[in-house]
């Protein structure tokens, strides 16, 4: 079992998804985590590496392997202290994910492009 990290561009809620989803549809994936924060798709499981980056350049983001390593053993939790700033949302969607193309192609032969 390996851990492989990842870096990848998440601006939203909507790239999440989409990375989460590519990736989660690999064999041999134990865990997947995204930190939309940092930008870190953390991989725990049996997969190869070049798999993983292929499938997030699939949806369109870029991607590039921070590590590759046995997984850290879970630390005792620790007592948590009350955070006064909750975290952040993601927006629903980025610019990157609101381009949306609409072609139009009457009989005659023209071509109509909205973007």
């Amino acid at each position: 079992m390996k851990k492989t990290e990842v870096k990848v561009n998440i601006n939203c809620h909507k790239c999440k998804s989409e990375v989460l989803k590519a990736v989660t549809k690999l064999q041999g994936i134990d865990q997947v985590t995204a930190d939309a924060a940092k930008g870190i798709l953390t991989v725990v499981g049996e997969v190869d590496p070049v798999c993983v980056i292929t499938r997030v350049r699939k949806t369109g983001k870029d991607a590039e392997i921070i590590s590759v390593g046995p997984p850290k053993k879970p630390d005792p939790p620790k007592p948590e202290k009350p955070d006064n700033d909750p975290p952040k949302p993601l927006p629903l969607s980025c610019p990157q994910c609101q381009y949306v193309v609409v072609s139009y192609a009457p009989d005659d032969g023209r071509i109509c492009s909205i973007l």
